[in-house]
């Protein structure tokens, strides 16, 4: 329910967990100061109830609310929203209408949301995973039908969210199973707690491991940066921006727009001395292996396909920004504007390469469109590189 009231309990306004002999509560504080979501533990449903529990009164569920906050009390001035429902876990065998038996063929019909995977809200993943679901078909549609990517790349929607979607069916049974036990059957009275902290990273989405495929590269080299697991989120660092001197997180400059990221992060020497980055950079922009000068189109902006940054080891001080190479001041836009935002320095005290485990020899992290780290290469692995994008795009 979502509801205003007058009340005595003190924690009205927390985030909490309740668990009392007359059930158990989930709330959760909304927007607006006053509005609150309580999830009421309405006890076991007989197996002949015939879904006669979802004609439940509001009524009485503020009185089983009651109870469970006893010794305090809610006097309810206002039902927003309410709804009763059962948990019921569930799972499709298939996200779309690919034939196993058959590569050849390619998926027409894909389901997103709660018409994959069913299971109890009170962990707030409902609507978290159903838009994984959408993010995770909708770039790679868009890339299909725009013609930059080969068909063969809906083939992989089903393989990585299905087993998405059983891992969360697997927690949400862990976190019901704990919510409905009466606290005194509970081995540790702190059990509640601490599974939902052990799981804080899993309920925020960071957990999400897509297995190697045909856009998840292998981990031969995870070494050159540990904080960029492969198939995982790509978890933001800070950094210096330096054209502007602005300090941002790197991952938040990430736009919802179709393209991949790039990051090249540098080995030891300075920009414009010779090294691993500046060799990487020169063969991106000039070499016609490159992903950057195949699959860009003659007509498009210079990163319209490849979002490139370049962060290096040294100092917002220790180097002018035009030190960096070319390949990191793409033109674009009708007026063919060189963007300057591309180059970054590491922040003395917050350094993003000790933050994220980059080797000193540098690395280059592959970001997906959806913000899943695809593959992480040596610089000096050019034949790599273009390899990964050749299995997919079309030029």
């Amino acid at each position: 329910m979502d509801m205003v009231v007058d009340t005595d309990f003190p924690d009205w306004r927390t985030k909490c967990s309740i668990h009392s002999k007359a059930g158990s509560i989930l709330h959760i504080p909304r927007e607006g100061g006053f509005l609150c979501r309580i999830y009421v533990d309405l006890g076991q449903v007989l197996e002949d109830d015939n879904g006669r529990i979802r004609e439940t009164p509001v009524k009485k569920v503020i009185a089983k609310a009651n109870e469970i906050y006893h010794p305090y009390s809610i006097d309810v001035k206002d039902v927003a929203w309410s709804s009763v429902y059962e948990v019921g876990h569930r799972l499709v065998d298939a996200f779309d209408n690919s034939n196993p038996d058959n590569p050849d063929h390619h998926p027409h019909v894909f389901l997103t949301g709660d018409a994959c995977h069913t299971h109890s809200a009170k962990a707030g993943q409902g609507m978290n995973v159903s838009m994984q679901d959408g993010f995770n078909i909708g770039w790679k549609l868009g890339a299909v039908l725009s013609g930059q990517a080969s068909e063969k790349l809906l083939l992989t929607y089903h393989g990585e969210r299905q087993p998405a979607a059983q891992n969360l069916i697997n927690f949400d049974k862990q976190w019901s199973t704990l919510m409905a036990t009466p606290p005194e059957l509970l081995e540790d009275p702190q059990a509640v707690e601490k599974f939902y902290v052990s799981a804080e990273e899993f309920a925020a989405g960071m957990l999400t491991t897509y297995e190697q495929n045909l856009i998840v590269g292998d981990t031969t080299h995870q070494d050159l940066a540990t904080g960029f697991p492969v198939g995982r989120r790509f978890k933001s660092h800070k950094a210096m921006r330096r054209c502007d001197a602005v300090v941002t997180h790197i991952g938040h400059e990430h736009v919802a727009d179709g393209r991949w990221r790039i990051y090249a992060f540098a080995d030891s020497p300075a920009p414009g001395e010779p090294s691993k980055m500046t060799a990487w950079a020169d063969w991106m922009k000039t070499d016609d292996a490159s992903p950057l000068r195949r699959f860009t189109p003659a007509e498009g902006d210079d990163n319209a396909v490849f979002d490139i940054k370049g962060i290096y080891r040294q100092g917002h001080h220790d180097f002018e920004l035009f030190d960096a190479p070319d390949v990191f001041f793409p033109r674009m836009g009708t007026l063919s504007l060189t963007s300057y935002e591309n180059v970054y320095a590491a922040l003395p005290g917050e350094d993003i390469f000790a933050g994220r485990g980059i080797s000193r020899d540098g690395a280059v992290v592959v970001v997906r469109p959806d913000q899943y780290v695809a593959a992480v290469l040596p610089l000096e692995d050019t034949a790599g590189l273009s390899e990964f994008f050749d299995r997919f795009l079309r030029e």
